[in-house]
């Protein structure tokens, strides 16, 4: 049987009007309850969850307000109704409020032909808003995916073919735009290659703005880098080989002018024009010489990436400088590391080491570096392994952050692999 609770003060309740409402309600097959405003719970059980709340209008439009959200918020939805109990100025109110109403006299038939019109408009006024909602969603998941699509246009399209080279990379945001980002060109008329793995704080669509900003600023600064920008061929260049000394290298230098302007240009440009949006971002920035195997790069504040020798051993390449466009006066020291033939580098961003299972455990860093011991694989296979090595350990947990991986091997000599 339907349930009806009937909301009134003390003195309304115990009046004449009442008494005929409860008179009609009962005659058409409901059960009624009676509470004062004062007497509801807070939480409702569902046992008490009423099919029709009749509230007396006198308690005026907020009291009246504040009694049907309790019962909405609580997980109910109740055709409500105000009742007239001989104060017409406060039904009134209640009505201008948006609320259905009915009026005495309370006959069964007029006031089963009333609460039915009421159910019909509040399923009606429901559905429309449901549609809303659903047309807002769609309108929202279809803008993500033209975001996600214009984000997908800022990732190469391929790695590039360099002879004695194996290059690749993995990228999966945490929602459908995300804040990593990796770049991989060339410069310097083709003589250098530089690659960007990055890391914008924070995800989602913000994030997805300012590494579309970043990434352009990169790019575009590396490859317009004029001659009169670099440094020469001939001219030595300080650089930081890992140890607590700078050396100078007669070599490398072709490629140094537009890793500085790039790295250092964008830093300036984002903290002069963008702090107060609080975005910075953290990277690794190298530009290699494919001939050489020597690879100058700058690490402004991001996670280590791991060189990987051939003979199994292992090194980490730690930041040279700050995340960029936190302050516009930060330096940024150039570091150099040679890859021989059978040598890979390995570079990713914070989402691997800090992806967690369902116990919030944390993958870490140690990880990370005992399933790279070894011998370098083939640079596919390597970013395999990665990956699958994170899922595994997450398992059902959910992504909590944005995954990118890059990876090149420079392939190992046919005396190399003789042996």
């Amino acid at each position: 049987m339907p349930n009806a609770l009937v909301v009134a003060e003390y003195e309304v309740a115990r009046s004449e009007a009442v008494a005929e409402l409860d008179g009609a309600l009962r005659e058409e097959g409901f059960v009624v309850r009676h509470a004062e405003p004062a007497d509801l719970p807070l939480r409702l059980a569902p046992e008490a969850r009423p099919d029709l709340l009749l509230v007396s209008a006198s308690l005026g439009l907020q009291r009246l307000a504040l009694v049907s959200q309790r019962f909405l918020a609580d997980g109910g939805a109740p055709t409500i109704v105000a009742f007239c109990d001989g104060d017409l100025a406060a039904l009134e109110e209640c009505v201008r409020g948006g609320f259905d109403y009915v009026l005495r006299p309370f006959l069964p038939s007029l006031l089963r032909s009333r609460v039915n019109s009421c159910w019909e408009r509040w399923q009606l006024s429901t559905t429309v808003e449901e549609m809303a909602e659903l047309a807002s969603l769609r309108e929202y998941e279809r803008e993500l995916s033209i975001a996600r699509e214009i984000q997908a246009g800022f990732l190469p399209e391929s790695m590039p073919t360099l002879h004695g080279w194996e290059i690749g990379a993995r990228f999966r945001p945490a929602r459908q735009v995300g804040g990593d980002f990796y770049d991989i060109f060339t410069i310097v008329n083709g003589r250098r290659l530089a690659f960007v793995v990055a890391d914008v704080c924070d995800k989602g669509v913000g994030a997805a703005l300012f590494m579309a900003l970043i990434r352009t600023l990169l790019r575009h600064t590396a490859e317009h880098t004029g001659l009169g920008q670099m440094v020469s061929d001939d001219l030595a260049v300080a650089v930081n080989n890992g140890s607590s000394n700078d050396v100078v290298l007669p070599l490398l230098s072709l490629g140094a002018g537009p890793l500085i302007q790039a790295v250092v240009g964008t830093n300036q440009y984002m903290a002069r024009n963008h702090l107060k949006q609080g975005y910075f971002a953290t990277m690794f920035f190298g530009v290699l010489d494919p001939q050489s195997g020597d690879l100058l790069y700058i690490n402004g504040g991001h996670n280590p990436p791991v060189v990987l020798r051939s003979d199994g051993g292992q090194s980490l390449l730690p930041p040279t400088g700050p995340a960029v466009g936190i302050l516009s006066d930060s330096s940024y020291t150039l570091g150099h590391v040679h890859l021989a033939p059978g040598d890979a580098l390995f570079t990713y961003t914070d989402g691997v080491v800090e992806a967690r299972n369902p116990d919030h455990g944390l993958y870490g860093m140690p990880r990370l570096r005992a399933l790279l011991n070894g011998p370098p694989p083939h640079t596919e296979t390597l970013l395999d392994s990665v990956d699958g090595s994170v899922r595994l350990f997450a398992g059902t947990a959910e992504q909590s952050d944005d995954i990118t991986t890059l990876a090149l091997r420079r392939t190992p000599s046919p005396a190399h692999t003789a042996l």
